[in-house]
This record gives structure tokens, C-alpha cells and sequence, in this order.
């Protein structure tokens, strides 16, 4: 079983590096949220779950830690964004599509 669970934290580690790849990457706010939080969140799942397997007296509390993470991630992600988006940041000079703009308009500031 330690070669399995350090096989799922070396995996999830290896996201956490993409994800955090991706923030030093990428264009603009947008962007960035959005690899952050896909990375971040399978990257931290399979680290605490890798842990928890190479520790099996922890396996239920990383389990926990674990759903706990892919619960948060997303959520407060998507709270940096549109919170980004209402003060109005602006999107990548590359960016073709704003799916947001009918959203701007009908909004009163």
C-alpha cells in the first residue's frame, strides 16, 4: 500500500505544480482562478488522500480533510471571480467571448 499511496501523492503534488504553473502563466484574473481552482483542487484531493492511504490511522480524518477541500475550492473561487467581475476587473485583450457582459449591463452600481 506505500507504493500506491505515494504514487496518489506524487500525482497529486504534480497538479498542485500545474496549478500553480498556470497562475504564474496565464493572462489575466480569469484565467488564473480557473487553473487555480481546477488544479488545486484534484492536486490537494490526492495528496491528502495519498497521505491518508501512507497513513492509515489518518485515512478517514484525510478523507474528510479531503472532501472538505473539493467542497471550499470551487466555491470560494468562484467568489474571487464574481466578486472581480462586479468591481469591474478586465478580462485579456485576447479574450473573444465576455459571456458576462449582458450581466454588466443589467446590473445597477
Amino acid at each position: 500500500m506505500n507504493g500506491f499511496g505515494t504514487i496518489i501523492t506524487g500525482i497529486g503534488v504534480l497538479f498542485l505544480f500545474l496549478g500553480n504553473l498556470g497562475v504564474l502563466r496565464l493572462p489575466d484574473v480569469y484565467n488564473r482562478i480557473q487553473a487555480g481552482t481546477k488544479c488545486t483542487t484534484l492536486g490537494a484531493f490526492l495528496a491528502i488522500l495519498g497521505i491518508g492511504i501512507l497513513e492509515p490511522s489518518w485515512f478517514w480524518k484525510a478523507c474528510l480533510i479531503a472532501l472538505f477541500v473539493m467542497a471550499t475550492n470551487p466555491i470560494s473561487s468562484h467568489a474571487i471571480a464574481r466578486a472581480s467581475n462586479k468591481i469591474g476587473v478586465p478580462l485579456c485583450h485576447k479574450t473573444v467571448v465576455d459571456q458576462t457582459k449582458d450581466f454588466k449591463k443589467d446590473r445597477k452600481t
